[in-house]
């Protein structure tokens, strides 16, 4: 998720708002009806979530490395924490272990989604303040890896579940709770989960994961809390670039051997970065922040409909998160040549991470680089290739509700739509919903985003308590 909301809000209130999106028109603000937060027993549930940030379930991207009794243990503490939710709901583990919960209602209604994963990012090399994985409760902040991404959310789901279960709450409709295990590397739990729900015939009503987050002070001239929902997401390629030569003792170079050739092919991709575009997802968050602006910036958001081309190039400019709302980017990440010093190398490799923009897809993006690099002796093989996912529905009833429910948790808060550059286990669920959103519900500062993958990962009691709320009312409006 997620720190790009920060860098993107700057640009867009610097005077990106220079358009209006016909096709998406926010709801407009009825009185919603306040959330109790106070009947969310925090301090409990800021101990469950405590309690499972203990168990570092962390996720490598090589299976060996993983302890598979470390996922275990986390199922089994789940049971003991939340016994309500095992009883009454039905439970599927799937494949190496995803967890897919059945809520059944007795309705025909399709069913309300709700994910979150239960893996985490190592925290290796780290200068922490707090042990990552002592799941440490001070002055009302939980401190830990997961604790925002993503364990946070799936406590918070399970305990607006298991609250409403004791009250002897009956949803409208079937809830699924989908859990992710390895969301971190793969994803491929939740593409089970998604393809277990297609086989037998179910569309859900809607999707909710990870995602935005609620922030205040990111838009200049847009008083209050702002809560950004991802309605798509981009695409994702991991793209290898190789190429070889014949080698040999490093005492009698060549020129324009295999790493020169490389090196030449990644400078041409930096000196010619994609073109900028600006999707109607990225539109529809400038046209609603512009509709709760104080008078001034008002005034810019509300004109220059004819202005949409400039918008593109001021967002490119504004900064690498803004400019990643626009464009496709490719970010090397690997670098590979000889693996001894005095030996040429024989096979120089990098690997680009590229993230496609809504507009393209990654065969495009594929192609472009191609040509941009213009060289047949470096060869290109994606070993991942995800295009951009569908956009998300705002004109039904599902958004509506998920709006009233934000609303009711986080106070006066804005619901807008926004694209994430991130992937997340949410793009699954694409191809069997219209309705997928991508949300957090915790309000989080700067330090909280800047903390996602990085050190001092936290999250405040007050946040979580609320995130439980949010839930609440979603199971119960839907």
């Amino acid at each position: 998720m997620k720190r790009t909301l920060l860098t993107t809000g700057a640009a867009v209130g610097a005077g990106a708002a220079l358009t209006r999106v016909r096709r998406f028109r926010p709801p407009a603000r009825p009185d919603v009806p306040h959330a109790d937060v106070g009947a969310v027993d925090a301090c409990r549930a800021a101990d469950h979530l405590a309690q499972l940030i203990r168990i570092p379930t962390v996720s490598r991207r090589d299976p060996e490395q993983v302890d598979q009794s470390v996922f275990s243990t986390f199922r089994e503490r789940l049971g003991e924490l939340y016994p309500l939710t095992h009883r009454e709901l039905e439970l599927e583990l799937l494949g190496s272990g995803a967890m897919l919960f059945h809520w059944r209602s007795g309705s025909d209604a399709p069913p309300l989604v709700l994910m979150a994963h239960y893996d985490v990012v190592p925290a290796d090399g780290q200068a922490w303040t707090h042990d990552p994985f002592a799941g440490e409760v001070i002055d009302g902040v939980v401190h830990g890896r997961g604790a925002i991404d993503d364990k946070g959310a799936l406590v918070a789901v399970l305990e607006a579940v298991e609250s409403l279960l004791a009250e002897g709450f009956r949803p409208a409709r079937d809830v699924y709770l989908s859990f992710g295990n390895d969301e971190e590397v793969a994803g491929s739990g939740a593409r089970t989960a998604a393809e277990t729900l297609a086989a037998r015939g179910i569309s859900p009503w809607a999707v909710v994961d990870e995602g935005g987050a609620v922030v205040t002070g990111v838009f200049p001239g847009v008083p209050g809390p702002i809560a950004v929902v991802g309605i798509a997401e981009k695409g994702v390629v991991d793209l290898e670039l190789t190429t070889e030569d014949a080698g040999g003792h490093a005492s009698s170079p060549v020129r324009g051997g295999a790493p020169a050739r490389l090196a030449r092919a990644l400078v041409r991709l930096d000196e010619e970065p994609f073109p900028a575009r600006v999707s109607d997802v990225v539109l529809a968050l400038v046209d609603t922040v512009g509709r709760h602006a104080s008078a001034g910036y008002r005034a810019l958001y509300a004109h220059a409909a004819l202005l949409r081309p400039a918008l593109a190039p001021l967002l490119s400019r504004a900064g690498r998160e803004a400019s990643a709302l626009v464009r496709t980017t490719v970010a090397i990440t690997q670098l590979e040549g000889s693996r001894a010093p005095n030996v040429l190398a024989t096979r120089a490799r990098a690997v680009a991470n590229v993230r496609v923009v809504l507009g393209e897809t990654a065969e495009s993006a594929i192609e472009r680089i191609r040509g941009i690099i213009a060289d047949p002796s470096v060869r290109l093989e994606a070993t991942r290739a995800d295009d951009p996912s569908p956009v998300s529905r705002t004109d039904n009833e599902a958004w509506a509700t998920l709006t009233a429910a934000i609303q009711a948790a986080h106070l006066g808060a804005t619901v807008t739509p926004y694209l994430m550059v991130q992937a997340s286990d949410a793009r699954h669920f694409a191809k069997i919903s219209d309705s997928v959103y991508r949300f957090m519900p915790f309000d989080l500062s700067s330090a909280q985003l800047a903390s996602l993958h990085a050190a001092d990962e936290h999250l405040t009691v007050a946040a979580l308590a609320r995130g439980v709320a949010f839930y609440r009312e979603l199971l119960q409006r839907s």
